[in-house]
C-alpha cells in the first residue's frame, strides 16, 4: 500500500480562459473544483493505475467540507483529521490560446499541536500496512520543523521508505533524514541549497542523506542523481497543455514502483518521466493520460559522465 501525507492539502479550482490578460476582466465557463494538495493527487493517479492507496490529510471549514466530498466521491480511499483553520484554496487559470496556466496557491494556516499530533497518529496507525510513505506539498507557515524529518524516522525504523516532494528548508530536513527519494523541481533545489548547477545541487542533497533526487526540469525532461550517477530523461519533442500535477505524477510513478521493489533509477526514471509528461495534456491535476506507454517509449535517455555534468 502506498501511504500519502498530505500536511497542507486544498481545494483546487480551475477556470480557463480564451486569452488571460493582466488588469482585464474575463469571462469563463463553470470552473471545477476538486480535492488537491500534492499528496492527493499521487494517490489519485496511483489509485487509478490500479494501485492500494491511502490518502491522509487534514480537512476544515466549508473548503473543507467540499474537499472531503469530492475524495468521497472519487473513490481514492482517505482519512481526513478535522481540523479549525478552513482548509486552503488554489487558483489555476488556463490561457487556452497560449496554453499557459497561471497559478495562484493561498498558503494555508497552521494546524494546532493537537492537530499535528492527531494527523501523526493517523500516520502511525496507518505505517503497519504500508511499502512506501509518501510526504508531499507544501507546508503551511509556522508549521513544526520536526514534522517531515519525524515522519520520515518512524518509517525508516519501520523499513520503509519515503518519498518526498516539499520545498525550502523542508526539503533539506528531509534529506537529513533520510529520504530514500526527493523530487524538487529545478527553482526549489536553487532556494533549498544556494546551488545554481542541477546536479550539484541535487548531490548537495545526497550528500545530507537522500539516496535518490529526481529533479524536474520542464520541457527539457528529468535528472535521475544518485552519488554514483546521473541519468536524464526526456521527450524527443515538447508537450503543450497544462503542467499542473506533472510533478505528482512523477511522483505517484516512483511510489508505484517503490512499492512494487522496483528501485533501479533508470527504471524509476524512465517511469517517473513519462507519467509526468502524460499528465500535461490532462485538464486538471492527478490524471494522466492513457497514452503514457507510448510516452515512455519516445523517451531519450543519456547518461552524463562527470566531465559533461550540466
Amino acid at each position: 500500500m502506498i501511504l500519502t501525507v498530505t500536511p497542507n492539502p486544498a481545494l483546487d479550482l480551475t477556470w480557463r480562459v480564451d486569452r488571460l490578460t493582466p488588469g482585464a476582466t474575463h469571462r469563463a465557463d463553470a470552473g471545477a473544483a476538486r480535492a488537491g494538495g500534492k499528496g492527493i493527487n499521487v494517490a489519485r493517479v496511483a489509485h487509478a493505475h490500479d494501485a492500494s492507496v491511502l490518502a491522509l490529510a487534514t480537512a476544515g471549514g466549508r473548503t473543507g467540507i467540499a474537499l472531503a466530498a469530492d475524495l468521497g466521491a472519487s473513490g481514492v480511499p482517505h482519512r481526513l483529521v478535522q481540523v479549525a483553520a478552513p482548509t486552503r484554496q488554489t487558483v489555476a487559470i488556463v490561457d487556452e490560446e497560449l496554453g499557459d496556466t497561471t497559478i495562484v496557491n493561498e498558503r494555508g494556516t497552521n494546524p494546532t499541536d493537537a492537530e499535528w499530533a492527531a494527523l501523526f497518529g493517523e500516520v502511525v496507525d496507518a505505517l503497519p500496512s504500508a511499502r512506501v510513505l509518501v510526504i508531499s506539498g507544501s507546508l503551511p507557515p509556522g508549521a513544526p520543523d520536526t514534522f517531515v524529518p519525524l515522519l520520515i524516522g518512524t518509517a525508516r525504523d519501520a523499513g520503509i521508505p519515503a518519498i518526498v516532494d516539499t520545498s525550502g528548508p523542508a526539503l533539506l530536513r528531509a534529506a537529513e533524514a533520510g529520504a530514500a527519494v526527493l523530487k524538487p523541481n529545478a527553482a526549489e533545489l536553487v532556494e533549498a541549497t544556494g546551488i545554481d548547477d542541477p546536479v550539484a545541487g541535487a548531490r548537495a542533497l545526497i550528500a545530507l542523506g537522500a539516496e535518490l533526487v529526481l529533479l524536474s526540469r520542464g520541457a527539457e525532461g528529468m535528472l535521475a542523481v544518485t552519488a554514483d550517477a546521473v541519468r536524464q530523461a526526456r521527450l524527443d519533442a515538447p508537450l503543450a497543455g497544462n503542467p499542473t500535477g506533472a510533478g505528482d505524477a512523477a511522483v505517484a510513478a516512483c511510489a508505484v514502483l517503490y512499492a512494487q521493489g522496483l528501485r533501479d533509477p533508470e527504471t524509476v526514471l524512465r517511469r517517473a518521466t513519462a507519467w509526468s509528461a502524460a499528465a500535461v495534456p490532462m485538464p486538471l491535476a492527478g490524471e494522466i493520460s492513457d497514452d503514457w506507454a507510448a510516452l515512455e517509449a519516445r523517451l531519450v535517455v543519456t547518461a552524463i559522465p562527470r566531465e559533461e555534468e550540466l
